[in-house]
C-alpha cells in the first residue's frame, strides 16, 4: 500500500500564493516513484492534470504554466506545488498522484495512487 499525505490547502485571495505538499510512503520492497504530481477537480468538472514531474522533467497544464511550479524532493518522497498569482478559476480540490514500481518475487509491479484531496479556494 502507498500512503499519500497532502497539506497546504486553504482559502486565498486572487493574486496571492499558496504551497501544496504531498509526502508519499509505502512499506513495499524496492519502491520507485517514477512520477509524482498534482491533479485538480472543480465542482461539476472532470479531474485534470495540473502538473507532473516524471524522470526529473516537469509538465504543466496550459492554464497554470508560468504561475505554478512543481518540485520534488526524491530523498524524502515529497512533491510540492508552488502556486502564485492564483485566480478564482484555480478553485478546486487538488489531488496528489504518484505512480511507480516495486520489487517482488516475480520482478517489478506497477502501481498508481491518489491522495485524499485538499481544498483550494480562491476568493476575495
Amino acid at each position: 500500500q502507498v500512503q499519500l499525505v497532502e497539506s497546504g490547502g486553504g482559502l486565498v485571495q486572487p493574486g496571492e500564493s499558496l504551497r501544496l505538499s504531498c509526502k508519499a510512503s509505502a512499506e513495499l520492497s524496492g519502491i520507485d516513484f517514477s512520477a509524482m504530481g498534482w491533479y485538480r477537480q472543480a465542482p461539476g468538472k472532470e479531474r485534470d492534470m495540473v502538473a507532473m514531474i516524471r524522470s526529473g522533467s516537469p509538465t504543466y497544464s496550459l492554464s497554470v504554466k508560468g504561475r505554478f511550479t512543481i518540485s520534488r524532493d526524491s530523498a524524502k518522497n515529497v512533491v510540492n506545488l508552488q502556486m502564485t498569482g492564483v485566480k478564482p478559476d484555480d478553485t478546486a480540490v487538488y489531488y496528489c498522484y504518484v505512480e511507480g514500481t516495486w520489487a517482488n518475487i516475480s520482478g517489478r509491479t506497477g502501481f498508481a495512487s491518489w491522495g485524499q484531496g485538499t481544498q483550494v479556494t480562491v476568493s476575495s
